[in-house]
């Protein structure tokens, strides 16, 4: 998926098989005309980004999961290649403790996982030089296991946003879960699946369909978890007033 929005180019590559239980999607971005101020929301999901600024690594950053809006500033001509992880790929990475990067971020060696060796000229030869990185890491860990898989397989249903029934589902007490993400995450899991049902209503507010999903119990139930999360009510994200939500830009490729 590519579009261009008003000073600014992205593409996304998606992931599919196994590999698609750790990595959403790639992603990468040039700003065009102007500098930009985005707000970026809450999605459940970590990024590695890497800034670029003629043709060469300015910056490797990553974030942790964001449980509040956070404001952005990106500058004229500056490209960024990213990868946005799913929560399950931080046993991929080694050395990084996500829990204490919740709603922050940290700055990373330009050797991170080998990129400094990229020449950031091809967005496709990034993307196949991370799936070559995971797939390594995935052979040789130990951790992973098909109970976290089925774990989050049962999160990203879109179906269940109530931790009692996805313990039962997956047959993992629900205070062993809370445990594992609490411990590795820096947020419980109910507060994760709000997340989620939050990010999941993005779609329907940009096509200015206002109505509560029956993911939530009434329409003030609605207004509230989504100015919990974005800052705003309903109605004034769906204006979108000077593009500031970045994720409502894109979101019908998403």
């Amino acid at each position: 998926m590519q579009q261009t929005v008003q000073s600014m180019k992205y593409e996304e590559i998606k992931t599919d098989g196994f590999l698609s239980n750790f990595v959403n999607c790639f992603w990468t971005s040039k700003t065009l005309t102007k500098s930009s101020d985005y707000t970026i929301l809450p999605d459940g999901f970590f990024d590695l980004i890497i800034e670029i600024k003629n043709k060469k690594i300015s910056s490797v950053k990553l974030t942790g999961i964001w449980t509040v809006p956070i404001d952005i500033k990106t500058e004229i001509h500056t490209v960024f290649f990213a990868v946005r992880f799913k929560p399950l790929a931080i046993e991929l990475l080694e050395n990084i403790n996500l829990k204490s990067l919740l709603n922050s971020s940290i700055y990373l060696g330009t050797d991170f996982i080998g990129i400094d060796n990229l020449a950031f000229e091809n967005f496709k030869d990034f993307c196949k030089h991370i799936e070559n990185y995971l797939q390594n890491r995935i052979e040789q860990s130990k951790t992973i296991n098909d109970l976290k898989i089925r774990l989050f397989n049962e999160i990203y249903k879109k179906e269940v946003f109530n931790v009692r029934e996805i313990s039962e589902k997956v047959f993992w007490t629900s205070r062993q879960i809370n445990r594992y993400f609490n411990l590795t995450f820096g947020l419980s899991l109910k507060e994760y699946l709000n997340i989620i049902r939050s990010n999941q209503t993005f779609k329907d507010i940009a096509n200015k369909n206002l109505a509560p999903q029956n993911k939530y119990f009434d329409q003030s139930h609605f207004i509230k978890e989504i100015k919990r999360y974005t800052g705003v009510t309903p109605k004034e994200l769906s204006r979108n007033e000077n593009d500031r939500f970045l994720q409502l830009l894109t979101i019908n490729g998403i």
